[in-house]
């Protein structure tokens, strides 16, 4: 017969297989939950395109063919008036990947590495880190940070010299008949790469498909890893292409050239050499290679050349945009991925007589920018909101759910995303010793021994007139501004 004892051990027992029951069930429960949550965070596909002005359909060049960055813009928010923090692609690059002010040169990402290696000092983590510590996979194919797969030495293949520790799992660079990446970096048609830089001509047109110039294999080795990474439910992705046309030389498959026979391109704007001083300088990266004696400051159907073989790179830009976003879709990931288009800055084509960028005119640090994610309420829309490159990783933060690193010197957009109609705010570069804040109706430029330009935006005269002297206010209430921003750097 059951004692009472026996009983009340038996339903205590009871009790406890209950409990134990009830907490695994919590628990897995939980995991599942902890898991589920993982896999939808958002992707991240961050797109950038060297040397790419806003020469694009969706930013108002009715001339260009660029269909697929334009059903970009279709299905997100396009700024018109993004500006990078520099005129060149090292330090622009910089900010763009560590969310602060750096270094003018292209050595900056190199430098930082330096300083990491020396472990003397806090360095802050850089973007890619900074997402692969919240669970992210975190990949690179070609030209992101300066140099095409984020390796130095002497061809940009040393696997000792990383230029961005710690942040990328995977960093590759397809070189494909290019030997190095150094050689498809300024490569021509079917493996020609720079070794004289007076023996390479500054743009050609050859018969073929994408793959006889490096983008084919760049965009080739996107395609396969979104494949790869579209796989893993478990993990969030952030991949990161860099496209390297339209870079000089200016080289495309002929196809993209034929797309501008007929094609009447607009008349160069505010074409002379500015009076004064400014930061004019005398196109030395263009006047490099190979121009047949062909000046296009004083010959116009030369410069007529030039601008159409630099449409016809972006042309064959857009089409490895195309082959990327297909593969997203294809893949079924587009449905949880933000897309990022960037310019890594401006590009003169004869404006203030400069071919190529590393002025603070407007043409040098005004790129393109579109954001796309899925369910998104401003889409194929537009924004004037002033906004610069350093605002790209709070943004991307703020729309995954990741935590915005105090450090992050830019703003998030997210409000802008939300209401395009919503205020930006000022934009500043640097160029070795100038700096330059551009507002919504100036742009100030100060010259590290005190002297400005001041530009009005609000007359026809743009930045072919320095009314500096004119506004002695305005001047100091900018100069204030301009030095404070960089002050935080």
């Amino acid at each position: 017969m059951e004692t009472k004892k026996t009983a009340r051990m038996k339903k205590g027992i009871l009790l406890l297989l209950i409990a134990l029951a009830f907490g695994s069930f919590i628990s897995c429960k939980e995991n599942k939950k902890e898991m589920t949550e993982t896999a939808q965070k958002p992707n991240v596909l961050l797109i950038c395109v060297d040397d790419l002005r806003p020469e694009l359909k969706s930013f108002g060049a009715s001339y260009i063919s660029s269909s697929n960055i334009d059903q970009l813009a279709q299905n997100g928010v396009s700024f018109q008036k993004h500006f990078v923090n520099a005129p060149s692609c090292g330090p622009s690059r910089y900010t763009l990947l560590t969310g602060k002010y750096g270094p003018a040169g292209n050595n900056a990402l190199f430098l930082r590495a330096n300083e990491l290696a020396k472990g003397t000092e806090k360095i802050d983590p850089s973007m890619p880190e900074w997402f692969k510590a919240y669970g992210y996979t975190t990949v690179s194919v070609g030209k992101v940070s300066h140099h095409p797969g984020g390796r130095g030495g002497e061809n940009w293949n040393d696997s000792s010299i990383v230029e961005m520790p710690n942040a990328w799992d995977k960093h590759l660079m397809p070189v494909s008949e290019w030997e190095h990446p150094r050689g498809a970096m300024h490569g021509l048609a079917n493996g020609e790469t720079r070794i004289k830089s007076s023996e390479m001509d500054v743009y050609q047109t050859t018969e073929g498909d994408d793959t006889i110039y490096p983008d084919g294999a760049i965009a080739n080795e996107a395609v396969a890893q979104l494949g790869a990474l579209s796989m893993n439910d478990k993990k969030p992705f952030f991949l990161a292409v860099g496209i390297i046309r339209p870079h000089l030389p200016f080289g495309a498959p002929k196809s993209y050239f034929d797309q501008y026979e007929g094609v009447e391109l607009p008349p160069i704007p505010h074409p002379q050499k500015p009076e004064g001083r400014t930061t004019w300088h005398g196109s030395g990266e263009f006047k490099q290679y190979n121009r047949w004696g062909n000046d296009p400051n004083e010959d116009k159907s030369f410069a007529e050349e030039v601008r159409r073989h630099y449409a016809a790179a972006i042309s064959y830009a857009d089409a490895q945009v195309g082959k990327i976003l297909a593969e997203l879709a294809r893949t079924g990931a587009d449905k949880n991925t933000i897309v990022v288009l960037w310019g890594d800055h401006g590009w003169h084509l004869g404006e203030h007589a400069i071919w190529g960028k590393h002025s603070l005119f407007e043409e040098s640090l005004h790129s393109p920018m579109i954001i796309s994610y899925p369910g998104m309420d401003q889409k194929d829309t537009k924004t004037d909101a002033m906004v610069e490159t350093l605002d790209i990783f709070p943004t991307l933060c703020d729309l995954t759910g990741v935590e915005i690193p105090k450090f992050a010197q830019g703003e998030s957009l997210k409000n802008i995303l939300n209401n395009p109609t919503k205020k930006g705010h000022p934009a500043i570069a640097y160029y070795k010793d100038v700096s330059t804040i551009r507002t919504a109706t100036h742009r100030l430029t100060l010259h590290k021994d005190g002297f400005v330009e001041l530009y009005d935006h609000t007359t026809k005269d743009r930045e072919t007139k320095n009314v500096a002297d004119k506004h002695p206010e305005l001047v100091e209430k900018l100069k204030q501004e301009l030095q404070n921003k960089l002050q935080q750097g």
